[in-house]
């Protein structure tokens, strides 16, 4: 299959271009690097030393005998995105090319403004571009749990059966997002739902769990590794917790420690995204993946990354829990559903400890990375007052 991926040099983006490269796919992409930018603004940086797109593309060839096209551009460049598809011809289209930080969106309403320019501009550009030169392709639209916030019922794949004064009918899951970033990834479903209803398209929506790892199988070589965050805004939780025990800091779960997520490996995100691009949805049809592997309590989990530090690696660790920044249900209740990956053959790669271990090793071999930036950890940013100390006035 001919793949575009939309935000190749992300976390996701190149763990997925080496994946289906290796896999036999002809595989290209394009990004505008603002990843490498945002991170730089708030000043931190990948705790791997990532090389830059040229040096990447050239070690898969070298050490795989990879090839993959890329260019830099973005899906905001409503020209470049048409020239792109023209050439391209892909039967599927991967969508990661978004700003992806729930705390980056709440800094303050330039940071607002951006994440929900950036991302529901730049998927309808998607989907206008896709009905003119790739009807016929498929979209793997990346969403998030997060869209569904946490109901007090189960959550279904998309959509649920209701019964309302005596009526039936089958409709969207509700959508409580609890961020910016959230909403724009609501109203990316929403459009793209719509797009394939009234063009035609087909689309598969992953509302994805955490991810968390540092590598892939495809990553033997330094020169492959992908980015991996550990700050406040784009350092997910376990990836967080990781970096943290490998220096001696202390483990900071937020608030209570019981909010609960779902969770998925590095290397199970990719499989389920391979196994929802070979096996695409009807012309016309948008359907709904759940991607998680496990549910855990977020101080259940810096429990779990605490023991495996000392019990493998012999490092001293402390789980030390801090004021929540965000605006959430501290305790509740959480089921989701996710029979369809499963249908399609998923099944997870390695146990939480298994790859917490991997993480944790990979985190002490680059510590002084993160060393360098670990005033970046704790959270600067609240739900109720954005970034602290930012007013007309400068810090207080």
């Amino acid at each position: 299959m001919r793949v575009l991926i939309c935000g190749m040099d992300g976390y996701l983006g190149w763990s997925l271009a080496l994946h289906l490269a290796k896999r036999g796919h002809e595989v290209a992409g394009f990004d505008n690097f603002s990843r490498r930018s945002v991170v730089a603004e708030i000043g931190s940086q990948s705790m791997t030393p990532i090389q830059n797109m040229e040096n990447r593309v050239k070690a898969a060839k070298e050490v795989h005998g990879l090839k993959m096209r890329f260019g830099r551009g973005s899906t905001l460049d409503y020209g470049y995105l048409r020239d792109v598809l023209k050439e391209s011809k892909p039967d599927a289209i991967v969508h990661l090319a978004e700003q992806p930080s729930a705390p980056y969106s709440m800094m303050d309403r330039e940071h607002a403004v951006y994440t929900q320019q950036n991302n529901v501009i730049g998927t309808l550009n998607l989907l206008f571009e896709m009905r003119e030169y790739a009807r016929g392709a498929q979209l793997v639209k990346l969403g998030t749990m997060g869209e569904y916030g946490t109901p007090n019922v189960a959550i279904p794949e998309g959509f649920f059966d209701v019964e309302y004064r005596g009526r039936k009918d089958t409709l969207p899951f509700p959508r409580q997002a609890g961020s910016w970033y959230h909403w724009s990834k609501v109203h990316d479903t929403g459009n793209v739902a719509f797009a394939c209803k009234i063009w035609g398209l087909r689309s598969t929506d992953i509302m994805q769990g955490v991810v968390y790892g540092t590598r892939t199988p495809e990553m033997s070589d330094e020169r492959l590794l992908t980015r991996f965050d550990f700050d406040e805004a784009f350092g997910t939780a376990v990836n967080r917790f990781c970096a943290q025990a490998a220096i001696g800091y202390p483990m900071s779960p937020y608030g209570t420690g019981q909010m609960k997520r779902g969770f998925i490996a590095l290397v199970d995100s990719i499989q389920c995204m391979t196994l929802a691009i070979e096996h695409p949805p009807r012309e016309g049809e948008y359907r709904v993946f759940n991607q998680l592997d496990e549910v855990y309590g977020i101080g259940e989990l810096a429990q779990k990354v605490a023991k495996v530090a000392r019990e493998k690696l012999g490092l001293k660790t402390e789980v030390k829990g801090i004021e929540d920044p965000r605006i959430e249900m501290q305790e509740h209740f959480y089921s989701v559903d996710n029979q369809h990956l499963k249908d399609l053959g998923f099944k997870p790669t390695r146990s939480l400890e298994e790859e917490l271990e991997i993480m944790l090793g990979d985190c002490v071999r680059y510590k002084s990375r993160i060393e360098e930036k670990k005033e970046h950890i704790a959270p600067t940013v609240t739900w109720k007052e954005g970034k602290k100390g930012h007013g007309p006035l400068g810090p207080a």
